[in-house]
């Protein structure tokens, strides 16, 4: 949630045990310019990465080299967000998304 408002507008985003997904519009930075979705990964990776281990107690790689990132169509954003917010319902993890923990999305969603 770090970069939320600063280099992407975060819409929902969940942390599942192998994977992440979240659902971002990337802001534009200081000359109009798109912030690069790259970089945008980048620092989120980094700097999650540095605190998954600095909580377990380890060093080294914690996410893979790639990513699988893709433009929405018009029409699939709240599909996009409801997606996120039952994968841990649809995983059974939770019954409900309220329940867990590592979930957040915006109430008051707009595309």
């Amino acid at each position: 949630m770090y970069e939320h408002q600063r280099s992407v507008r975060m819409h929902a985003l969940v942390v599942m045990p192998e994977h992440v997904h979240f659902l971002v519009t990337v802001l534009n930075d200081n000359t109009g310019n798109p912030i690069p979705f790259y970089k945008v990964l980048g620092t989120i990776k980094s700097a999650s990465a540095h605190r998954i281990n600095k909580a377990l107690n380890r060093q080294g790689k914690v996410w893979v080299n790639e990513a699988f990132d893709r433009m929405l169509r018009s029409g699939e954003f709240e599909p996009c967000v409801d997606y996120i917010k039952m994968n841990p319902v649809r995983r059974g993890l939770v019954d409900t998304p309220e329940r867990y923990r590592w979930l957040w999305y915006e109430q008051d969603v707009q595309e």
